[in-house]
């Protein structure tokens, strides 16, 4: 059942592999806002432009062998330089949406916690109308084992990386005073997710 919220706008943000999908999809009906996966944007964008035009964009196809040589320090690094090209991106997206008053769920492991927090997004004033929370996941094995069930092979680097990533945006979310919420235990995650939203 749709009820009326203060936001227009909700970014539920979080590294890789910690169920930020499963969540949005039930945060979305509770809502009864749209929900897009950030992933989307990714697909259009690496069509719509060049290796010139966005090398971030393109590295991982490009250059697999670079991004094959990187430490985990660099691949953080590099998360989160794609997670800055990307809010350029979402920019604009969520100004239209405050401009049509039409309410939205953006969901997508590259979100970072300053893009909720910005007091307007192109011309258009922020106010209360974008609001974000972040799910992170404590325990680094339990991100192996979620790739493991869902890809059905042991990424134990990805995991790692996701695992920084995650706690990067969890503590610079806490810095922002934007709510982030554990994804454990998963059965009350979606009712901790909402009382994060509400309590703004």
């Amino acid at each position: 059942m749709s009820r009326p919220t203060p936001w227009l706008v909700l970014l539920l943000g979080g590294a890789s592999g910690v169920g930020k999908t499963h969540v949005s999809y039930r945060l979305a009906r509770h809502y009864g806002a749209g929900l897009t996966e950030v992933d989307d944007f990714q697909i259009v964008l690496e069509h719509m432009t060049t290796p010139e035009q966005q090398p971030v964009l393109h590295l991982w196809r490009t250059r697999p062998e670079e991004t094959r040589r990187m430490t985990e320090e660099q691949h953080v690094a590099f998360s989160l330089e794609y997670a800055r090209v990307m809010a350029t991106a979402l920019e604009p997206v969520i100004a239209n949406h405050i401009e049509t008053r039409t309410r939205i769920v953006l969901e997508g492991d590259f979100i970072l916690p300053s893009l909720a927090v910005r007091p307007r997004y192109r011309d258009v004033e922020a106010g209360a109308r974008v609001q974000a929370v972040f799910l992170y996941e404590d325990d680094e094995a339990q991100i192996r084992r979620n790739y493991l069930e869902r890809e059905g092979e042991e990424q134990l680097l990805r995991a790692r990386v996701s695992w920084l990533v995650g706690d990067w945006l969890r503590r610079e979310a806490t810095r922002l005073g934007v709510p982030a919420v554990a994804a454990r235990p998963w059965g009350t995650v979606l009712e901790r997710v909402i009382a994060a939203v509400d309590s703004r």
